[in-house]
């Protein structure tokens, strides 16, 4: 069931998904990803995080791993045996942030609160940090910023990882060694832990609150760092950082109503926790003007906050009775939710095909993790039918896809064993 009417009016406020040509715009990006890699200014950092994904993964050896997510905040003890990862005491919590704001202090003894009990067990801590920070050449990570609707205050220039030491070190916990790493990261060395290794170009991306990508490159395509030689070092793009896709009326005006106005425009369009709050504002608009009836206009008006997996079912036709009145209006929303869905699907494809196209790989392993790649009926298989279209048919690579469950937990405790 699609609605012309709908679709008209995506067009008319630059929303159409068929605005975004993946195989067009991914040359755009990979020419940003290259001035990024040079240190030569552009809206992709491409920030190098020190971390290699070569080397044997010692059995048997615990970590203490976190999982500071867009959403929840995760702990435990991992270790790889012979038959595979093993997760043991994980607990989990909200975000700090998400429900009131914090401070960083509040944040650091948060976490320091959460393993030290799992610190007895071992010396070394994978940090999985899913927000904006510049890795140092000890792994460390400065925070530029936190976002996705996260709120804690005096984050910007602390180290993630001095900051947790220093405060087990005052709980006399001492001696301890710590990496850190972007989710995406985790995703990826996660994904190379559980076997999906097919060589050539290996990205992890992350489809969920967030959105991000991060590849393996050889040190020497890393200009900024001066390095020669062909060792790898993963690269995290920050890619929802990108400001070269086309932007429509309401990703403009959710962007000025958002916590960062100005920045993540690539994250606004694409990630879990927008894409509800940007169909929201187009029904909102679309009643406006007129275009759903008086019933539903009141049904739109009542409507609250609503997250990714709502608009799914809509865009799946379930439900729509809680939103419109009659098969017309039923329609319409359901094009609206199915649009914003294959739209970031558009774009996300556009990233990936970029990194493809920057490492001049044959073959290109893909780890993705995230809501809405795991969840997302539609979302998931239009995004893995563009990958297919655009990098396999379009770009002549052979691509290996896979959706990873839990992946930045054994990332994490991987980063860890492999660098520290």
């Amino acid at each position: 069931m699609s609605s012309e009417k709908a679709l008209r009016f995506l067009e008319k406020h630059g929303m159409s998904p068929d605005g975004i040509d993946p195989a067009r715009e991914a040359a755009k990006m990979a020419e940003e990803m290259a001035l990024g890699l040079a240190g030569k200014g552009g809206s992709l950092p491409m920030i190098p995080t020190y971390l290699s994904d070569a080397g044997q993964i010692p059995l048997n050896e615990p970590v203490v791993v976190i999982d500071a997510g867009g959403t929840n905040f995760r702990c435990g003890l991992v270790r790889f045996t012979s038959e595979g990862c093993q997760v043991e005491q994980m607990r989990k919590w909200k975000m700090p942030g998400i429900e009131a704001p914090a401070t960083w202090e509040d944040f650091i003894r948060f976490t320091a609160d959460a393993i030290e009990p799992l610190m007895k067990e071992t010396d070394k801590i994978g940090f999985c940090f899913s927000y904006s920070a510049d890795i140092t050449p000890e792994m460390d990570g400065r925070v530029q910023r936190i976002d996705k609707e996260v709120v804690i205050t005096g984050c910007e220039g602390q180290l993630v990882g001095a900051s947790l030491l220093r405060e087990l070190e005052k709980r006399g916990v001492t001696g301890k060694k710590i990496v850190i790493l972007n989710d995406t990261v985790a995703v990826l060395l996660g994904g190379l832990a559980s076997g999906d290794d097919e060589g050539g170009c290996a990205i992890g991306q992350v489809s969920g609150t967030g959105t991000n990508t991060c590849c393996s490159l050889p040190e020497n395509r890393i200009g900024k760092l001066g390095r020669s030689g062909e060792r790898r070092m993963i690269v995290n793009l920050e890619s929802g950082m990108y400001e070269g896709m086309p932007r429509g009326d309401f990703d403009r005006e959710l962007d000025e109503a958002s916590h960062n106005p100005g920045i993540k425009h690539f994250e606004k369009i694409t990630a879990g926790v927008y894409l509800g709050e940007l169909c929201h504002r187009m029904l909102q608009h679309a009643a406006a003007e007129g275009l759903l009836s008086p019933e539903s206009c009141e049904k739109v008006k009542a409507l609250g906050w609503i997250d990714s997996a709502v608009i799914d079912a809509w865009a799946m036709g379930e439900k729509l009775e809680d939103i419109s009145v009659g098969e017309e209006d039923a329609a319409f929303v359901q094009t609206l939710c199915a649009a914003m869905f294959e739209r970031s699907a558009r774009c996300m494809c556009t990233n990936l095909a970029a990194i493809a196209l920057l490492s001049g790989e044959k073959n290109v392993s893909i780890c993705a993790e995230g809501s809405l790649v795991q969840k997302g009926r539609v979302y998931h298989p239009l995004l893995e039918e563009l990958v297919r279209q655009v990098i396999r048919d379009q770009l002549n690579r052979n691509v290996h896809f896979t959706v990873g469950y839990e992946t930045t937990l054994a990332g994490s405790a991987a980063a860890a064993l492999l660098n520290l």
